[in-house]
């Protein structure tokens, strides 16, 4: 099979300038597909962009929480709910089902999760049923889509990572992806209103995903773009029309 490359930005609708980069990268660069967070002020700025590019695939990003390193020990920016309660955790996620579905008109094209809290329980059980039921890829669950996170510009303990993000380190990335249908993570965007760690490489990501060089590095490397919503139409699968989960 040939290979192919969905480059998904997370953090859809987290801020304004969250939003501004990761539409110029689907303007001027190479982005095909957002996880959109549904519990923040700027989702509605997003969904209303979403709607009018029906090619650009839009999933539900669900957000319990983030978390930062400080002093060696893991600690919440903020939390949205006890991680550990399988009963709130499950309504938290539907809530933002929910939400999604009345700011896109639809269900979404994939699953994911803020810090990739879905790959822990009771999460991970909660999200896997809903991808079922929808019908969609979760992030990292799919025999059919690989997911490859080394589009990053931070190490495990959030130190900067000088060179991370770069046109000669994603041409790296790119170079080594297997045959068949690969999810790369980004965060693009414009960080000075977000209150995160991961801000300055946010603009860095904007730049090398717009970068001129890079649609030529994927024609050379003979890797074709398409999104969750082509994949699903090139496997004969389609997600349950909105309102339906089963």
């Amino acid at each position: 099979m040939a290979k192919h490359i969905i480059v998904n930005a997370d953090d859809f609708g987290l801020s304004a300038g969250v939003n501004c980069g990761i539409i110029e990268c689907v303007e001027r660069g190479i982005l095909t597909s957002a996880s959109l967070m549904v519990r923040w002020p700027a989702a509605a700025e997003a969904a209303t962009y979403a709607k009018t590019n029906r090619a650009f695939s839009v999933g539900l990003h669900v957000d319990l929480g983030e978390w930062v390193l400080r002093n060696g020990e893991w600690e919440p920016l903020y939390k949205v709910v006890n991680t550990d309660d399988a009963e709130v955790v499950a309504k938290e996620i539907e809530n933002q089902v929910a939400e999604f579905r009345r700011l896109m008109d639809r269900n979404p094209s994939h699953l994911d999760s803020h810090q990739h809290v879905h790959r822990n329980e009771p999460a991970r059980s909660i999200m896997l049923k809903l991808a079922r039921e929808l019908g969609v890829p979760l992030r990292g669950c799919s025999p059919q889509i690989r997911y490859c996170g080394d589009f990053y510009g931070q190490g495990g303990e959030g130190e900067h990572l000088p060179g991370a993000i770069s046109v000669a380190n994603l041409k790296n990335i790119l170079s080594s992806l297997p045959d068949g249908v690969t999810e790369l993570g980004c965060h693009p965007g414009y960080g000075d209103d977000v209150n995160s760690p991961y801000r300055v490489e946010r603009a860095e990501e904007v730049r090398v995903l717009c970068a001129p060089a890079v649609p030529q590095l994927l024609a050379d490397l003979q890797i074709v773009l398409c999104s969750f919503e082509s994949v699903a139409e090139m496997t004969g699968k389609t997600r349950k029309p909105k309102g339906e989960s089963t």
